[in-house]
């Protein structure tokens, strides 16, 4: 019984663990190799879903009778590529939020904005008892 659904304890273990990584880590790329290692958790599942026992291309010929579906595997495919530009455009954002701060972590970068917003507030306050 369980040796039938290996491919779905793949796919629960691999979104868990993307869940868990996107959700625990402070550091923005762990982030996006959190959201990469879930949506290769979904591509497993969709893939698995599209195969059936026995089945054939959908080529039709002489002595097949029971085919697999393509349509899952050629959504996967746009879905590859759709993964990797989300992942370049992760990345390019990580970097520069990297110039701008020196640093990826989130409660570090949270910090110098509430510092920066309370510099503003009091530079403006200033201004404003001036005029």
């Amino acid at each position: 019984m369980i040796e039938g659904l290996f491919n779905y304890w793949v796919v629960i273990i691999l979104m868990m663990a993307g869940l868990y990584v996107v959700m625990a880590s402070r550091h923005l790329v762990k982030k996006i190799i959190g959201l990469n290692i879930f949506q290769t958790a979904v591509f497993i599942l969709f893939i698995s879903l599209g195969k059936v026992s026995g089945g054939t291309a959908p080529i039709i010929a002489d002595g097949f009778a029971v085919y697999s579906n393509p349509l899952p595997h050629v959504l996967i495919l746009t879905a590859i590529v759709v993964g990797v530009a989300t992942t370049a455009l992760g990345l390019a954002i990580a970097v520069r939020v990297y110039e701008a701060y020196d640093t990826v972590d989130e409660e570090d970068i949270a910090a110098l904005d509430a510092e920066d917003q309370q510099r503003d507030n009091a530079v403006s306050t200033v201004t404003d008892t001036t005029s």
